[in-house]
């Protein structure tokens, strides 16, 4: 799908990391952005610097995902694209010690990443199957959500994060099956160790470390690099129903 002036586009967590570049990559293609965060100062700057649309949306909160596409449609139109990149993390056994895992922690973690995912993309789906179709194909608009290699190569303490971004990837295509016939796409990224504000504390030597875990880039994923393959997406009609590993050839240790 082309991406134009009139091209309005909704990237949830766009005020920081993944989902900031992609923004700046929208906005630098002519297209009319609105950002879903709950970082509102954040928010607020980037609106004022881009010119975008800021939304505060809890993405794990109904009322507060359907005040945000009521926001960002009065203010760009019905949107053709988005990208899902709320998410979160949280490090913790199954059990340590004899102490389970904290079941709120686990539930936390997948209302975020994984149902808060399919929320904000079921809704907007709904009003993307009205819309005319943007080209020959008969494509109406795509959607791309964020998992992770952990969804994959889940390391020790991360069964709650992986358990969600495998469930975003396991929904990939089932969706792009059910809005086959709408006309919209839907494909996964799965990003590897990216410079992201989760690393941006961690000391020089664990980062070190990281970047030469990684095959080839040896170093970490750039932000750029993320918004450069979904607006690869966009554009490639071809493009749905897959998970896109972007990772330098990482697998994972254990620990």
């Amino acid at each position: 799908m082309e991406i134009t002036k009139d091209t309005a586009a909704i990237v949830t967590g766009g005020a920081s990391g993944l989902g900031e570049a992609t923004v700046r990559a929208l906005v630098a293609k002519g297209a009319k952005v609105a950002v879903f965060d709950m970082n509102k100062d954040r928010g607020e700057a980037i609106e004022k610097e881009l010119g975008v649309t800021f939304c505060e949306v809890n993405v794990t909160d109904e009322d507060s995902v359907v005040a945000g596409f009521e926001k960002a449609r009065a203010a760009n139109g019905q949107e053709r694209i988005v990208v899902n990149c709320a998410g979160t993390g949280a490090a913790m056994k199954t059990q340590s010690k004899g102490v389970p895992h904290d079941i709120k922690i686990f539930d936390l973690i997948c209302q975020i990443n994984l149902i808060g995912t399919f929320r904000v993309l079921s809704k907007a789906a709904a009003e993307i199957s009205k819309l005319e179709p943007v080209n020959e194909s008969g494509e109406r608009g795509v959607i791309i959500n964020t998992a992770s290699v952990a969804a994959f190569d889940g390391q020790i303490g991360q069964a709650s994060y992986s358990a969600s971004k495998g469930g975003v990837v396991g929904m990939t295509l089932p969706i792009a099956r059910d809005l086959s016939r709408d006309g919209i796409r839907c494909c996964t990224i799965a990003p590897g160790i990216f410079e992201t504000p989760l690393l941006a504390g961690a000391p020089d030597n664990v980062k070190q470390a990281l970047e030469a875990s990684v095959p080839f880039p040896s170093r970490l994923g750039k932000p750029e690099e993320y918004a450069s393959l979904a607006t690869q997406i966009m554009e490639n009609t071809m493009l749905n129903g897959e998970t896109i590993r972007l990772d330098g050839a990482i697998r994972m240790a254990p620990r």
